[in-house]
């Protein structure tokens, strides 16, 4: 019997007034109607809690990317750019002060630290003595005891200069023959610019990021005046010749079993539609716990389609650490493993805790930087001391924090901010862990991010790729110059000695001018 019936039954028993048994009937009927409502108006409260909750997370987000300045919000150099900022006037309020009161006792300056001048930069002594060698006392004769050395760092701007090679003809009259120094073979026969030149022309667009018509402006005011039109001649035979160099690194690279890799994305010109289109930069470089010399390796390609990927790692095998970009998934299970960036899951806490001060996400910061922690202490092991580390240490702290993140994720709402953090660490949490196994596997995909960041920074300088085939170009010059800083290698005059010697240097001994450490160059 429904309660309706029962009611209806139970009031019947005292024989009420008929108009007060219809009113109490109607009563009861909107209460049953009412209380139906419950569990539905209950269910709607928790969404709109929800909702709340993940509109709330995401304004402090915006919040902290538009306002924050010693958050992820901002790069590393972002940063620095502040507190450059505040250095500077910091310093100019000290000078006002002391022009305002030139009486008053200079502050003595508090020891900075500051490192000694390299020892191989070249050095130019000026020697200033006494105006007289007597003592101006009593007029003997002044004997030194010792010297007062101080150094200055100082810079000569761009200076142009002209090699002039002459060379002089000498004639055999008894054989009519003509004899003279042979001219050695160039990166542009005959060009009007020497290997030092197209180096620097090189690094002021790539390095730099400067366009050409802000180096064409550098040179006028030196007193050269290189056309942009002879700039870009320049640029365009270079790439082709460094192509070579390019692709021996893809081949090394390939060789390794351990690879990061990423996307980000550029603007590339769209002749036809007089606008840019999205491209995309992707980038491969080696795990920096290998033995061997980092490489860095860049790809221009005009979309974000995981073929790409697939087509440049053709035949490769091996572990890939990557975000958790969809484009990747197709690779794995053919010879390659997957390998989960920390970072990343690190990250995703990183943002709810930043944005209200969430326990959970704390407690979720906390275990992940005593992995960090472990990381740090077995920098300089050896493979087998990080992978015993690793089994030791880490690995128990990885099975902790996922049976803590399972049961953690029993407790948290569908859809809030919390469930999210987590769905993403327990999706690939296989992944993640799988670094702790071995001794020489990457634990995130920072390496790789650094790496792009120069390009990140820079192309809001160059704004876009001219065309596919400039994008290409880029990528290239900038796979051997970002193989060369992660090598600790001067870019300029790693540049200049290559040009000189890449157009009589064997294909064999090619890898004898590539950007690596431990090599010497002699073509």
């Amino acid at each position: 019997m429904d309660f309706t019936a029962q009611f209806t039954t139970q009031l019947a028993q005292f024989n009420p007034d008929p108009a007060l048994e219809a009113w109490l009937l109607a009563q009861f009927s909107q209460s049953q109607k009412e209380a139906a409502k419950v569990p539905q108006m209950a269910a709607e409260i928790k969404f709109k809690d929800i909702k709340i909750n993940a509109l709330t997370f995401e304004l402090a987000t915006m919040k902290r990317l538009k306002f924050g300045a010693k958050t992820e919000a901002y790069s590393i150099d972002q940063r620095e750019l502040f507190a450059e900022c505040i250095d500077a006037d910091l310093s100019a309020m000290q000078a006002e002060l002391e022009q305002l009161t030139p009486s008053a006792p200079r502050a003595k300056a508090k020891p900075t630290g500051r490192k000694a001048l390299p020892a191989d930069l070249p050095r130019i002594e000026h020697r200033h003595e006494p105006e007289s060698c007597n003592c101006g006392q009593c007029g003997n004769a002044l004997v030194q005891i010792s010297e007062d050395i101080s150094e200055q760092l100082d810079v000569e701007p761009a200076r142009f200069f002209v090699h002039r090679h002459i060379r002089p003809q000498y004639a055999c009259r008894a054989c009519e023959t003509v004899t003279a120094a042979a001219i050695p073979p160039a990166i542009i026969d005959g060009g009007l610019a020497a290997p030092g030149l197209h180096a620097w022309v090189v690094i002021q667009k790539y390095l730099d990021h400067l366009p050409l018509y802000r180096i064409e402006q550098i040179s006028a005011r030196h007193g050269a005046g290189i056309s942009r039109s002879t700039l870009a001649d320049w640029i365009g035979r270079i790439g082709v010749a460094l192509q070579p160099l390019v692709d021996r690194l893809i081949e090394l690279l390939k060789e390794r079993s351990v690879l990061h890799a990423d996307e980000t994305p550029v603007q590339q010109l769209d002749p036809g539609k007089g606008k840019t289109k999205r491209a995309y930069l992707w980038a491969y470089r080696s795990n920096s716990l290998d033995e061997g010399p980092p490489i860095v390796v860049f790809e221009f390609q005009p979309g974000r389609s995981g073929s790409h990927a697939r087509t440049f790692l053709t035949d490769w095998r091996g572990h890939l650490m990557v975000d958790d970009y969809s484009g990747y998934k197709a690779l794995f299970g053919h010879g390659i493993v997957e390998l989960a960036c920390l970072a990343h899951a690190r990250r995703k806490f990183f943002d709810l805790h930043a944005a209200n001060q969430h326990p959970t996400a704390a407690d979720a910061l906390d275990r992940i930087a005593e992995l960090y922690h472990i990381e740090s202490t077995a920098k300089d092991y050896t493979v087998e001391q990080r992978a015993q580390c690793r089994q030791e240490q880490a690995l128990p702290r990885l099975e902790a924090m996922h049976a803590w993140l399972l049961l953690t994720r029993q407790k948290t709402a569908d859809g809030s901010s919390l469930a999210k953090a987590i769905d993403y660490s327990l999706k690939r949490w296989p992944a993640i862990m799988r670094y702790a196994a071995s001794g020489n596997l990457p634990i995130d995909n920072n390496p790789i991010e650094n790496a792009i960041r120069p390009i990140a920074i820079g192309k809001k300088n160059w704004l876009f790729a001219g065309s596919e085939r400039a994008g290409k170009r880029a990528a290239a010059i900038q796979s051997l110059l970002a193989t060369a800083k992660a090598n600790d290698i001067e870019p300029l005059a790693w540049l200049k000695e290559t040009l000189e010697k890449l157009p009589t240097c064997k294909n064999n001994r090619i890898d004898e001018l590539l950007p690596l450490r431990a090599k010497s160059v002699i073509c």
